[in-house]
């Protein structure tokens, strides 16, 4: 893969930052490393370096590394994380669904964990991509049943 860059700051380098450190839409950073990845200089590359070493979605890191290795920097592609991305997730989104009083549908239990934990939410949401509701429902089976059964009944 060749990428084409110019040897300068980006005009557009502090709301690239901005786009680069948002916690909560993963899209977000990797347009940042598109457009951060087309201007070699000194704070393009810290970014990037950022992006590689620290970003939880596996395609932020892939992309920031790409992007690092075109501007002839000495890295090394980070292993894709396995298990658990955020420790105790379960726990996190037991935490989601036990204030809630009644039965909600699958789908506004989403809503309700995208809303609650937006940057868990993000980090699933991307590196489980369709298998995210499978997943989603996986971790809820394991919860006690007076839990679970907050969720209306679709096969949880």
């Amino acid at each position: 893969m060749t990428f084409t860059f110019k040897d300068e700051t980006a005009p557009n380098i502090d709301d690239l930052k901005k786009m680069a450190a948002t916690k909560s839409d993963a899209t977000l950073r990797l347009q940042a490393v598109e457009e951060l990845g087309k201007w070699k200089s000194q704070q393009s590359i810290d970014i990037l370096w950022r992006l590689m070493i620290n970003d939880l979605v596996y395609e932020v890191q892939h992309a920031a590394f790409l992007r690092l290795q075109s501007f002839g920097e000495d890295v090394k592609l980070p292993r894709k994380a396995k298990g658990n991305l955020i420790k105790q997730i379960d726990k996190k989104i037991e935490k989601v669904l036990k204030p809630i009083e009644g039965q909600i549908s699958f789908a506004e239990f989403v809503d309700a964990f995208k809303k609650k934990m937006p940057e868990e939410f993000d980090i699933y949401k991307h590196e489980k991509k369709n298998n995210f509701d499978t997943w989603l429902k996986n971790i809820l089976t394991g919860f006690p049943a007076d839990i679970r059964s907050k969720i209306k009944n679709e096969n949880v």
